[in-house]
């Protein structure tokens, strides 16, 4: 039995202790040398204008938001964002998943995802992206698991001060899994 429980936040959001919660395990994730996308401890403010304006989009359908909780406390983050152009529109990219390191082995990580990836097909997502950094070898397992098949590798593409990784892309085709009838 899980210490935590995953959420789809709506339109309503999150608390200022959620939020708090959110930006606190952002900072400790990315201090702690987590591939996020930021090469230090992202501000607050950025942490709480970026859940903002993903709470913002969740109304449109541009936007699925999931926050893991244990109690009170953050336990894990993840979201996806539908593609702004035109010729994209069907497709959406997972920007980021994130999970405590005190959790991680739990099936948090696979609980975001798959509330992610349900949340997607509800919406009509035709194919779902993701990138990551090629050391991050638990989440590429995950969405192997998951059934990302990766499609691409740019070679020390992700620059961390002076340090160089590859970046790996991924996709997983829902239309797969809505099968024929669906469309």
């Amino acid at each position: 039995m899980s210490d935590w429980e995953v959420r789809l936040i709506g339109s309503d959001g999150l608390t200022t202790a959620e939020t708090a919660g959110v930006v606190a395990l952002l900072r400790a994730l990315v201090a702690d040398g987590a591939a996020l996308g930021w090469t230090g401890p992202p501000p607050p403010a950025e942490v709480e204008a970026l859940l903002a304006a993903l709470i913002a989009a969740v109304p449109a359908g541009d936007v699925a938001l999931a926050v893991a909780f244990a109690g009170q406390k953050a336990a894990g983050f993840g979201y996806w964002r539908r593609h702004h152009r035109p010729t994209h529109r069907p497709h959406a990219d997972l920007e980021r998943l994130a999970v405590d390191p005190d959790r991680q082995g739990t099936g948090l990580g696979r609980t975001l995802l798959t509330t992610l990836i349900a949340a997607a097909l509800r919406h009509r997502i035709e194919v779902l992206t993701l990138d990551l950094r090629a050391d991050n070898t638990r989440a590429a397992a995950l969405c192997k698991k998951m059934g990302f098949h990766q499609y691409g590798r740019l070679d020390r593409f992700v620059a961390v001060g002076d340090a160089r990784y590859d970046e790996l892309l991924y996709a997983l085709d829902l239309r797969e899994l809505r099968g024929p009838a669906a469309g």
